[in-house]
């Protein structure tokens, strides 16, 4: 855990003074400037940029889809495969044209792939039309970094993978108005040997508690219904403040908020996932009867490898002490395939773990190699066509048991929350179970942000399908 260090409010009343004269050349401009976000990766890379777009829109800024209306592009990346990582590229290389079309436009590159050394040399050389850089553990001086590029001849890197620190106080502009991330705190200490996270975000860091109960009072205050706590594992919650305390306990803290909401959280680390944690889900009935625990890989000498500090057995003895605690419990999880040096048997013991764990539903992934990461130094003999084929019949065993897991919602009628419209006119929202699993309903519009029940008629391996019980009034 590195040292716990909070920007100081001056240095933030600075960028807020910024932002007032940034905010001031727009209403000074004959039309209102524009700026198109692009985010990739996980759920922290979507809250930064609620982070970005809050502090944009106090500068004066609208939104908009369009890249050629934008007067400002902002790609937040995502550095943990390799394939969102040449989907950047080529969507970044597609923006010499809308440079081309506004060559006042600027176009920024922040997220995780901007703390890695050879993407930003790629980006400096080879992507001259990108005129600034950024970390993520500098984001909070977005206003001066955008000053300095609307104001400087050149362009602007401020790449160092520092330690980063809490910056409290920044602005934050949500797309919806249901669901809402909250970061709990920032960086990971956990150096798994395939994982870049630690070295583009830094080390563990914690928000006082007061700070998260403050905001997600906020939050309910403002009608928001699904809360979702976030960090990179949310069970080392807490380790460095002066104050003592967990992430149990601040989910206790959180459930006695007065209102009608779920708490959410991701990701937790089955290493640090235990009794309290499960304990505290159960006697809290706002949190939400499930837990996205990734478990990576089913084989002991596999798990070692990759410094993920538990065994198997381990593992599916906390899957047993959570389901004796939480009989509904909704258990999800992630898992890498092909991870080097994998053999057969290795893998047969992944696909064990899984019969055994019946997991809800699962995220797989093949394994990305990642430069400067331990097991990118790992000899790695597999060839790719049999690490798809075990991928292949992972998939399907996982498929068979989630399809088995939804037929069981057939018929019942489940509470959910209605938080969004879909693209489908059969189905004209889309809600959450309880347990995170997603319905697309026939239901009115007008349900949207509230929890109703839905009958279930039909499901499929990643989602049910029902019928809202209530009218659009009720």
């Amino acid at each position: 855990m590195g040292e716990r260090t909070e920007i100081p409010a001056n240095e933030i009343d600075n960028q807020k003074n910024i932002m007032q004269r940034v905010l001031e050349v727009s209403l000074a401009r004959p039309e209102q400037p524009f700026a198109y976000i692009d985010t990739y990766g996980c759920q922290q890379n979507e809250s930064d940029s609620e982070k970005l777009r809050g502090m944009l829109a106090e500068m004066g800024y609208a939104f908009t889809a369009d890249e050629f209306q934008a007067d400002i592009i902002v790609i937040n990346t995502c550095a943990i495969r390799e394939n969102a990582e040449n989907r950047v590229f080529g969507n970044i290389g597609a923006l010499v044209h809308t440079k081309k079309a506004k060559p006042s436009q600027i176009i920024a590159f922040c997220g995780c792939m901007a703390a890695v050394p050879e993407t930003v040399e790629k980006v400096r050389q080879s992507y001259k039309h990108v005129d600034l850089m950024f970390s993520p553990n500098v984001l909070w001086r977005f206003p001066e970094l955008l000053h300095r590029a609307l104001n400087e001849r050149g362009r602007i890197f401020e790449t160092a993978a520092n330690e980063g620190a809490i910056a409290e106080g920044l602005p934050a502009h949500r797309d919806g108005t249901v669901k809402a991330w909250l970061p709990i705190m920032y960086g990971c200490d956990n150096y798994c040997s395939y994982c870049i996270v630690p070295y583009v975000r830094g080390r563990e860091r914690s928000r006082e508690p007061e700070a998260i109960l403050a905001e997600a009072q906020g939050l309910i205050n403002d009608g928001f219904k699904d809360i979702t706590l976030l960090g990179q594992n949310v069970n080392s919650y807490g380790t460095g403040l002066s104050e003592k305390t967990n992430f149990a306990s601040l989910i206790r803290r959180i459930n006695e908020i007065e209102g009608e909401f779920l708490i959410r959280f991701m990701t937790s680390h089955p290493k640090d996932a235990g009794f309290e944690l499960f304990k505290a889900m159960a006697e809290s009935e706002k949190a939400a009867h499930h837990i996205h625990l990734p478990f990576q890989a089913g084989n002991d000498r596999i798990l070692g490898l990759m410094n993920r500090g538990y065994t198997h057995e381990q593992y599916l003895e906390k899957i047993i002490t959570a389901r004796e605690l939480i009989p509904d419990l909704v258990i999800t999880s992630d898992v890498i395939v092909g991870f080097p040096g994998e053999t057969e048997a290795e893998f047969e013991d992944t696909l064990k773990l899984v019969e055994k764990a019946q997991f809800d539903a699962m995220f797989t992934f093949l394994y990305s190699k990642r430069p400067g990461t331990p097991a990118a130094e790992l000899e790695d003999k597999t060839p790719r066509n049999i690490k798809q084929e075990r991928f292949d019949r992972l998939l399907a065993l996982q498929n068979a048991i989630s399809d088995e897991k939804h037929t069981k919602y057939i018929g019942k009628s489940v509470r959910v929350l209605v938080d969004g419209q879909s693209h489908d006119e059969r189905y004209p929202v889309n809600a959450r179970t309880n347990g995170g699993r997603l319905v697309h309903l026939s239901g009115a519009e007008a349900l949207i942000g509230r929890f109703v029940n839905a009958k279930i008629t039909h499901c499929n391996s990643w989602s049910l399908f029902g019928v809202s019980q209530e009218g659009e009034n009720a």
